[in-house]
């Protein structure tokens, strides 16, 4: 299959170094739908263009999407599609072994997100305070990994981590808002 400019532009814009003080990572995430769309004709699943569509937007969409956010997405593109073709299609993907369904802390009650099980294994990391969603991949997994597998014995098919504390923006709000607090406190 061609790789688009589409494809292209969206696979330069998920290249995102990132670097800190013990280690440096390189994010490089491909295009997941088309192993996906690959995975499903191989079982003899029919490929809808409803299917297509939420394929589409689960690979490229940047989130974490959960079901009701996928549906509203997907209804611009297709005004046609119904809730029920979300939540089946989630579903066989899901049973599929194709995606993982998330719930990310828990951070909004019992939401649940999904994404592609076909990215490289990384970690979640949910910022307490505004929910925001960071992945971090990197040698450290790997490290953790093969440490657990080797003192406990067990063979690790599959993993999923997450790791709640405050991103940046909200480490400087708290700070702020506890200076404020304790000069009011010297105030009155």
């Amino acid at each position: 299959m061609p790789i688009r400019l589409t494809s292209l532009v969206a696979l330069h814009s998920l290249w995102r170094p990132a670097v800190t003080r013990e280690f440096a990572t390189l994010k490089t995430v491909l295009p997941a739908a088309a192993g996906i769309q690959n995975s499903l004709r191989e079982r003899g699943v029919r490929l809808t263009r409803q299917r297509r569509i939420l394929l589409d937007l689960l690979d490229r969409s940047g989130k974490h999407l959960n079901a009701e956010s996928l549906y509203q997405l997907a209804k611009e593109k297709d005004p046609k599609l119904n809730r029920v073709t979300v939540y089946r299609t989630l579903k066989l993907l899901k049973a599929g072994g194709l995606i993982d369904e998330l719930d990310l802390l828990h951070f909004e009650g019992d939401q649940h997100y999904y994404e592609s099980r076909l990215k490289q294994e990384h970690a979640h990391l949910i910022c307490l305070r505004c929910g925001k969603v960071e992945e971090f991949f990197g040698e450290p997994l790997q490290k953790m990994r093969r440490q657990m597998e080797s003192s406990l014995g067990f063979k690790i098919v599959t993993a999923r981590t997450e790791m709640g504390g405050y991103c940046p923006d909200c480490q400087s709000q708290l700070a702020q808002e506890s200076a404020e607090k304790a000069r009011a406190g010297h105030i009155g």
